[in-house]
Order: structure tokens, then sequence, then C-alpha cells
């Protein structure tokens, strides 16, 4: 058997090529967010639904913190990527190293922070008294855990850029497993409760950030390695403002999951907040399609930027946006027939909430056929190192537009708003996304559908 070569970020990128560079961190999200879904499923079931209402009402809370390993993990990516295109590896390899030691130290600062305010946040989310001490408790054995999740974050955007996202991939894939043997154990055979639905995550998370510190510390065969490093505040200061779109999206993300949380203990009690769980749940594996192509095809388009070759950014971004339209129409398809059968593996022990949670994932499903876009525009302006165009998409779409459409919407619509309210986000996104793309379209020379471009 012939022996398949391996991809090189200074490579052209066919069709073919582009999806096995980039399928590895597709699979890594989808199987990120399958081991997740497991999560939900063993608490739901074997731990009772006031414990999982409290863990989906607290689990923005702890997102909120990871967000800084995102932040770091994409845009230092797509500075250490550019650097790489320009020739200057030690550089590069200094700027690694650096972002690497700044989140660990600003996760353990992050951790002591969680655990002191867990129990007032929980109560300022609307936790009811009986939800209070699970929401508490979970969130705390979280907090142990941030450094290593903040790290794992970090290391895949960089295991990208490394030209590895297979170790990535099969990183995601140990911690994933490791999790959900450990829910199966904890919670199904030894029906330990909620803490040990946390302590499983956890230890996941130590396998996930721990591989990569270990594989980037010592001898390796790809472009970057740990090694010694100093302050530069001016590396800081732009992987920071690279990846402000990413900062933006998850700390959005979490406002807005607490901002939904809250209209639907108004408006449908524990059963809303449970079937909202249930959407993210079901929503993550399919926004996970969209979310690892955008971080892997990042790098490229990142390298290319850096390295002047407008040609091939044209042909990746005609490409990407392609297969995007593609994916989008066939997952709107996909979510619309399997809703009932995702609201059974959670709810069926509840007929009323299983109703009640088809009817939100056919309703909330219809954002896929724009989100994909908005995901892929924001991330590309990331690795041409425009961050503040990158932060201005992720600002409007995951927080102004959402926000307004969540407190607005439900007014005109009930319940039915609460659902739509991220179709209406999306589709008002789109129109800031495309103007962006079409904007800066001759600074950046990727916008070339005219030109004759190699298969």
């Amino acid at each position: 058997m012939a022996k398949t070569t391996p991809i090189q970020l200074s490579d052209h990128f066919t069709y073919r090529r582009l999806i096995r560079f980039t399928v590895p961190s597709i699979a890594m999200m989808i199987f990120t967010s399958i081991y997740g879904v497991v999560d939900g499923v063993f608490v739901s079931n074997y731990v009772g639904g006031t414990p999982f209402a409290a863990l989906n009402l607290i689990m923005p809370f702890i997102m909120i913190f990871s967000a800084i390993g995102f932040m770091f993990g994409t845009g230092g990516s797509a500075l250490v990527a550019f650097t790489l295109g320009t020739g200057r590896t030690a550089r590069a390899n200094e700027i690694f190293s650096l972002i690497i030691a700044l989140v660990a130290g600003i996760g353990l600062l992050l951790s002591a922070l969680g655990w002191i305010t867990a129990a007032p946040v929980a109560r300022l989310l609307g936790a009811t008294e009986t939800m209070l001490p699970y929401c508490v408790l979970y969130a705390r054995i979280n907090m142990l855990g941030l450094v290593p999740f903040m790290l794992q974050n970090t290391f895949q955007s960089f295991l990208i850029t490394a030209e590895k996202p297979k170790i990535g991939l099969w990183v995601t894939v140990a911690a994933g497993v490791v999790n959900m043997v450990l829910d199966w154990l904890l919670m199904g055979v030894l029906h330990m409760g909620l803490g040990s639905a946390a302590a499983a995550t956890v230890i996941g998370q130590f396998v996930g950030g721990g591989i990569p510190l270990v594989y980037f510390l010592l001898p390796n065969h790809s472009l970057l390695r740990l090694g010694r490093t100093h302050f530069h505040a001016g590396w800081v200061v732009k992987a920071a403002t690279n990846g402000s779109s990413e900062f933006m999206t998850n700390i959005s993300m979490s406002v807005v999951n607490m901002l939904y949380n809250f209209q639907l203990m108004r408006y449908a009690g524990e059963n809303g907040v449970s079937a909202y769980g249930i959407i993210m749940y079901t929503n993550f594996i399919f926004v996970g399609v969209f979310l690892g192509y955008s971080f892997g095809v990042a790098p490229v388009a990142g390298y290319h930027c850096g390295a002047g070759n407008r040609k091939e950014l044209s042909s990746v971004f005609r490409k990407s946006i392609t297969m995007i339209g593609i994916a989008a129409v066939c997952m709107t398809l996909l979510s619309e027939l399997l809703a009932p059968y995702l609201s059974m593996i959670f709810a069926r022990y509840d007929p009323a909430l299983m109703e009640m949670t088809t009817h939100a994932i056919r309703i909330y499903c219809l954002s896929f056929l724009l989100m994909g876009f908005n995901m892929f525009g924001s991330s590309f302006f990331t690795a041409l190192n425009n961050g503040l165009v990158s932060a201005l998409i992720s600002f409007l779409r995951t927080l102004v537009f959402e926000v307004l459409s969540v407190l607005l919407l439900p007014e005109l619509m009930g319940l039915s708003g609460v659902w739509g309210a991220i179709v209406s986000a999306e589709l008002l996104s789109i129109l800031v996304t495309g103007f962006c793309l079409w904007h800066f379209r001759q600074r950046y020379g990727y916008w070339s559908w005219g030109e004759n471009q190699r298969a």
C-alpha cells in the first residue's frame, strides 16, 4: 500500500487535500461534542432531572473561564502560522512557548476565582434551593481541571499549525474515551451522582491537556516545540487581538446561554432549561462540523497570507465557501429528520419534555443554513491577522443580535420566540459577514471568483 504524503501548509490545496487536512479537526470537534453528550445522557438518565437542569444552568459559567484558552489558541496559532510563512521558525517557537506559559498561569488564577464565586453566581442565574448544591458541586470540581482544559483548547489549534492535526484528533479521542468510560463506571455502575460526572470530565481534561504538553516538550517531528522564551508584550497583544473574536464568541455564548436559561425559567420552568440543554448537546455535534473546518483551514489561510501567496489564498477561500454551503443544507435536513430521536435519547422518561424538545430543535436547526458562513468569516479574518474585524463579526453575532432576539422575540411569539432567537441572530449576522468579506477583498486578495483556479 502506498504511503500517504504528509500535507504541509505550503502545499496547493485541492478540494481533496483540503478535506484531508481539515477532517481531523472536524472529527475532533464532533468527538468532543459526543463525549459532552454522553455526560448529559448519563446525568439525565442516572442522576435525575433536577441535577441535569442544574448542570445546564451552571455550564455557561464554567465555559466563560475556558474562553482564554480558545483566544490564545486561535489567535496565537494565527500569529505563529503567519510567522512560519515569513520563514522565521525560531521566533514562531518563542511565541508558541510564551503563549502556553501564559495560558497556564492565567488558568491557575481563574480556577481560584471560579471556586470562590460558584455559589453566588448560581443564585444569580436563578438556581432554586434544590438546584443550588448541585450547581456549586459541579462548578467547583470543574475548576480543579481548568488549567488542563484551557491548555487542551490552546494545543488543539497549535497542533494544526504544527501540521499534526491527527495527533489533535487522537488526543481528543483519548480524553473523550476516558471521560465516557468513567461516566459509565461512576454513574451507570456505581451510582455516585453528579459529582462523579464532573470528576470524569476533569480526569479527561488532564489527559487532553497533558499529552500535547509532553509532546511539545520532547523532541518531535512537527514545526513547533516548547522551549526557552521571554515575555514580549507585542506578541501577547497581537495573539489576544487575533483571538479576540473567539474570546468574544465564548464569553458571549456563555452570557447568552445564561439569558436563555433565565427566559426559559420564566416561560417553561425546569423543563425549559432541560430542553435548552438538550439542544446545546445536539447542536454542538452539528456545529462541530463548521467549527472544526474553520479551525482546520485557518492555519492554511494564515500561512499563505504571510507568504504573500494571494492565488492560493483565493483558492482556499473559494473552495471553503462552496463546501460550507453544501454542508449547511445537508445538516439542516438531517437535524430536522433526527429531531425526535435526539430528544428521545435524553428525555424518554418525560413525554412532555420530549415533545417540547423536538419542537425546539426543529426551529433552532434552521440556523444551520447560515451559521457555517458566519463562523468561517470570523475565523478567516483571525487567520488573516485582522482580529478587529473578526471580533466585530463575533461580537455582533453572538452577543448583540442574539441578546436582542432572545429578549424581543418571546414577547411576540412566546416560547417559540426563544427557540427562534438564534435564527434571527444568524440572519442579521450574515449581512455583516458578507459586507466585511466584500469590503476587504482587495486588501487581502482572496476574492477572485472570475480568475482561473487550479483544481
